[in-house]
């Protein structure tokens, strides 16, 4: 049974949320989500208890709870396929039709073009 643990304050560590952790039940895992760039936590993480009980105990006992100055938002994990999509700026619908007045064109609001007109078509001549 997998929870997410949210609002976890920098300073917090994988051993410490165990400890916070075990004190409801058998934990298999812990795992605090790091920035792949900075190595910095991103504030939250997940752990994985070994049953319901536990599972069910931690996050009753466990949310809003304050651990290391911060109140911490448990609840459980959301497999990955039953997430919402994201509609933020770098996820969403990524689909063709673009909606708007314009229609999806992609073009300058200039309006049509006008035809190629080559020197020996021109009035030059």
């Amino acid at each position: 049974m997998k929870i997410f643990v949210g609002n976890l304050s920098w300073d917090a560590t994988e051993d410490a949320l165990r400890q916070l952790f075990e004190g409801h039940g058998e934990v298999v895992s812990v795992r605090i989500v790091q920035d792949p760039y900075t190595g910095r936590s991103k504030g939250f993480g997940f752990v994985e208890m070994k049953d319901e009980a536990g599972c069910s105990a931690a996050i009753d006992a466990l949310n809003d709870a304050d651990f290391i100055g911060r109140p911490l938002r448990v609840s459980r994990a959301q497999e990955q396929g039953d997430r919402p999509r994201s509609t933020g700026p770098r996820g969403g619908d990524r689909g063709g039709d673009r909606g708007g007045p314009r229609g999806g064109d992609r073009g300058n609001d200039r309006g049509p073009r006008k035809p190629f007109r080559s020197r020996e078509d021109s009035h030059y001549n």
